[in-house]
């Protein structure tokens, strides 16, 4: 049932050129909040004070994030209060903190672009949540990395109530990328496999279970580290059918793999350089390369033969362009067919550590270091 969906649901992203840097306005962030001159003073005139991790410049993260005390505006008709419950620290929150994300927002600016929050108040002419209710955001740069905020209610989507409050607050970003990996770009069947780097990335978790619910085949390279038996153990415990290092990948010996197992159809690349010359090179014929992230700080790099005696396909996907291609309510949909998957017990949470938000250094540092492949949540 859930391959034959996976079939009908099928959309073809065209071609589009590589997107420029440039800067949202932070429309309902920017509006919401106005900073005051000391984290630890009181918010004036009665306003709500609320702690919020700042950034007013470019940089390292460590050294340029400030927890401040920021005011928020009162509630409009269209608008939204609600109270944070738990933000992760996502790679892309890194690159836009260093300015070298696509979208860079207005500054200073609170870092952040996911989260679950709980809806306080609403405006008087909103319709879709309730107080109580639990929400996502549906667009970028809202700040989530803040206790609380007032956001309108077009940005934000209502997610089911019996979702855990870490699957809940990791579900926007890599789950959406990975399952719109799986479904948009080749027709993939029961007993087809998919071939990965990073997977032991928060996309790369998603992959494997969203796959094995599928009934996928998956092959997996991380890369080499000490306490690699431990991650071996965990992605299988995912749903990893093969677990392979880089340097496992290079070997002579893969071609004996490969007498016996599906060559992949699909491959996605999070790393570029070598590693995803390594993923075409075990692709099938007429295969799909997409890249969804570069690591490595390295270009991709295709042979020739790849292109004439393979005919390979080399595509690129973000979820940011996927979002303003679709629309809500495309968005909507997926995310309440992720719920399902959570709700069967075949999606959770990446491995996570809870951080509170006034320790976010250590968040920050954490997410930052290699072979470390526990997601940071920061937590309100």
């Amino acid at each position: 049932m859930w391959a034959l969906r996976l079939v009908q649901t099928q959309l073809r992203p065209r071609p589009r050129p590589r997107p420029r840097l440039r800067r949202w306005p932070l429309r309902d962030a920017a509006s919401s909040f106005s900073f005051s001159s000391s984290s630890s003073r009181p918010a004036a005139g009665g306003a709500v004070g609320v702690q919020a991790l700042v950034f007013a410049q470019h940089g390292e993260p460590v050294k340029v994030v400030e927890l401040k005390t920021l005011e928020v505006r009162p509630l409009d008709t269209s608008d939204v209060r609600i109270k944070m419950l738990a933000a992760p620290v996502n790679p892309a929150d890194i690159n836009v903190i260093q300015g070298t994300y696509a979208l860079l927002p207005k500054l200073p600016a609170v870092g952040g672009n996911e989260g679950v929050g709980q809806v306080l108040e609403v405006g008087s002419e909103v319709t879709r949540v309730k107080p109580g209710d639990l929400v996502i955001p549906a667009d970028v740069g809202l700040g989530t990395w803040q206790t609380e905020a007032v956001m309108s209610e077009k940005s934000l989507i209502s997610i089911p109530s019996d979702i855990p409050l870490l699957c809940a607050a990791t579900l926007g970003v890599n789950p959406c990328t990975a399952y719109r990996m799986l479904s948009d770009f080749e027709q993939l069947r029961p007993g087809d496999s998919i071939i990965q780097n990073a997977a032991n990335s928060g996309v790369g978790q998603a992959v494997i279970q969203i796959a094995a619910a599928l009934g996928l085949r998956t092959i997996n390279v991380v890369r080499d580290r000490p306490d690699l038996q431990k991650l071996t153990d965990r992605l299988k415990g995912l749903g990893a059918e093969h677990i392979f290092t880089e340097e496992a990948m290079r070997r002579p010996e893969m071609k004996d793999f490969f007498k016996n197992f599906p060559r992949p159809r699909l491959a996605f690349n999070c790393v570029g350089g070598k590693s995803s010359t390594e993923l075409m090179r075990h692709l099938g014929h007429g295969g799909t390369m997409v890249t969804y992230g570069g690591m490595a700080k390295q270009p991709v790099t295709a042979s020739v033969s790849s292109f004439i005696f393979k005919d390979l396909k080399l595509r690129g996907f973000w979820l940011t362009q996927w979002k303003k291609d679709q629309g809500p309510d495309q968005f909507k949909e997926m995310i309440l067919t992720l719920c399902d998957f959570i709700r069967r017990g075949q999606l959770t949470e990446p491995s996570c550590s809870e951080v509170p938000l006034q320790d976010y250094q250590a968040a920050l540092e954490a997410s930052m270091k290699p072979f470390v492949s526990s997601k940071q949540i920061l937590t309100m």
